[in-house]
């Protein structure tokens, strides 16, 4: 009895140590170890997924759209879900669903071949994917930039047939209907929707927007209808208008790829400008490419020779050095200079680009027959430190701080330079610009001394469509109103030398420019640069084209094969921007004199 007494006392206490532990461990449980499991249960039901916001567009001046993005799709696939059909894992398949899932790999890409090209055999490897563990994936894309209605085409395939496994997340396309006009400006995105190249890669933290987020809960059967839900909502990109008139663009471009193509160049860039508010209308690169056919595509299509390549300017430099002068008041349109067969410069000799013996010319002379030896006398009366400080002032040597990738500085000399680089530079040899830079030094002279930096964005907004602001640097004067007539007087006898330089209508001012080009292959001159920078009216300057043809092979002189193009673009731009042609003939002003 007892024994019996003992072993019930035992089993009591055992009994009472057990209930003992369960309720202390019913105590940590829902008392101290609640809030770490419930923030654990709720991370394992939370899902999410990031928002895309919409690219900002890019427009010309007119609200033409050269750049935006279409809705599309990436097709995704779930190969672990596809292998089940769609039945829970944690649920035993019978006979018949068993039958259904293994041929699901097949059907799902039977109808990915019928929707999205090919045959089933090219999407085998996709459904049935497997990850770097040896298990099937549960995420891999089939094809991207895809049309919501294939993708729609798709799903009804796949809930015709019960197939499940196939999905679909945002995935734009970013499209650009003017093809290749301005592609060299605007640039292109890559396979992941950034930019890579032109404007879409230096303004593509802003053209993008920024991400938002959708959290919610949900179990194994979708989304908990009474769960907790977060949204965070996409920012869209900013959109841009530019300055560029796509119509003018097309007519650039046109003029200047029949240019390089019957001169046999081996590539050529064209800039048309506002000279009074320095606004680019038009910069064209030739070769170029279509922005949306990168495949097809190479890097010297890419190239943006307008701010990327420098080159030495030859004589439209003259217009500058000229402009130098006038300021200093040591030169104007009728000063006369004796100008030798050569002139000794360094250990070598500067001649013109036509034999003559001496000849008596007046500085509009020198400048209308393009003299670099009228030229270097005339520079040599002005100091190498005052030189070297207007092509600073004229933006010369420095980027000109457009919004495009891989603009070039070029280079000019310091006020050390030696005398025979003076000589040099003062008809364009010896130093190096870009097409963009000498644009709008020579509008600086055309709008009466005033230089306005090269822009090309005209306004920007949000993606609520509120304004964003856009810097703009003021104008700055870099000669005299008085010089910059004085050279204009000079460049309008460019034009009135030879008939058929002028634009019919109207009064207009020009240079020209052939300049030896530098072989990087030797180091030395090997071919030339054509140029010519032509503006209208002359009575009161608006248009600049800037016409660059580099290394032609059938003739080589700007007036030949520079100066017709630029007469030609300008011809359209004129009228297109309502100016009124001219209602004054061009002066008959002298340029030689009897010694």
């Amino acid at each position: 009895m007892a024994s019996q007494r003992g072993r019930l006392t035992l089993t009591l206490v055992i009994l009472m140590i057990g209930m003992v532990a369960l309720a202390g461990r019913a105590l940590q449980l829902q008392a101290i170890e609640a809030p770490a499991y419930a923030a654990s249960a709720a991370a394992n039901i939370q899902r999410g997924y990031n928002l895309l916001p919409a690219r900002g567009q890019i427009a010309d001046r007119n609200g033409v759209v050269m750049a935006a993005s279409e809705p599309a799709v990436r097709i995704i696939v779930d190969p672990r879900m596809i292998s089940r059909n769609g039945v829970d894992e944690r649920v035993s398949m019978g006979p018949k669903e068993t039958q259904k899932a293994a041929a699901a790999p097949k059907a799902v890409a039977k109808i990915l071949a019928k929707r999205l090209g090919g045959v089933p055999e090219d999407y085998r490897d996709e459904v049935t994917q497997k990850g770097s563990d040896g298990k099937l994936s549960r995420y891999v894309v089939v094809k991207r930039h895809v049309s919501s209605y294939i993708f729609d085409l798709i799903t009804k395939d796949m809930d015709a047939g019960n197939w499940y496994g196939v999905f679909s997340s945002s995935d734009p396309v970013r499209t650009y209907p003017s093809g290749t006009v301005a592609s060299n400006v605007i640039g292109f995105v890559n396979g992941d929707g950034v930019g890579a190249g032109g404007l879409e890669y230096t303004l593509n933290s802003q053209l993008k927007g920024t991400e938002g987020k959708e959290s919610y809960e949900a179990s194994t059967y979708g989304r908990i209808p009474l769960g907790r839900n977060t949204l965070v909502p996409a920012v869209d990109g900013v959109s841009y208008n530019l300055t560029l008139d796509s119509q003018m663009q097309l007519t650039t471009q046109n003029a200047l790829a029949t240019a390089v193509r019957n001169t046999k160049a081996e590539s050529g860039e064209a800039i048309v400008m506002n000279v009074r508010t320095g606004e680019i209308l038009a910069m064209a690169s030739m070769p170029t490419f279509d922005s949306s056919k990168l495949e097809r595509t190479t890097s010297n299509e890419i190239t943006n020779r307008a701010v990327e390549t420098s080159y030495e300017p030859g004589s439209v430099e003259k217009v500058l050095t000229m402009a130098a002068l006038a300021d200093k008041g040591l030169v104007a349109p009728d000063t006369r200079v004796r100008v030798p067969a050569s002139v000794t410069s360094g250990d070598g000799k500067i001649t013109d680009s036509f034999d003559h013996d001496g000849l008596y010319l007046t500085a509009r002379g020198v400048i209308a027959y393009s003299s670099n030896i009228g030229t270097t006398l005339l520079a040599r009366k002005l100091s190498k430190s005052d030189f070297s400080s207007y092509l600073k002032a004229f933006g010369l040597g420095r980027s000109t701080g457009l919004p495009l990738p891989g603009e070039a500085d070029g280079t000019i000399p310091g006020p050390s330079m030696p005398d025979f680089t003076r000589d040099q530079i003062s008809f364009g040899q010896g130093m190096s610009v870009t097409a963009v830079q000498e644009a709008a030094a020579v509008a600086a002279v055309a709008n009466g001394g005033v230089y306005h930096a090269p822009t090309i964005i005209a306004s920007a907004r949000d993606g609520d469509g509120n304004p964003v602001s856009v810097t703009r640097a003021p104008g700055r004067r870099v000669v005299s109103a008085k010089a910059a007539a004085e050279v204009r007087d000079m460049m309008e006898a460019v034009v009135t030398l030879k008939s058929d330089r002028a634009v019919p209508g109207y009064r207009t001012i020009g240079k020209t420019g052939t300049a030896q080009r530098i072989d990087p292959t030797c180091h030395c001159y090997r071919g030339y640069t054509a140029s010519y920078a032509g503006i209208g009216p002359s009575e009161d300057p608006s248009i600049l084209t800037y016409v660059v043809l580099n290394n032609p092979t059938k003739g080589h002189q700007g007036s030949e094969v520079a100066l017709p193009v630029a007469r030609q673009i300008l011809s359209v731009a004129l009228p297109r921007y309502g100016i009124e042609p001219s209602t004054t003939k061009a002066p008959k002003a002298p340029l030689e004199y009897k010694p």
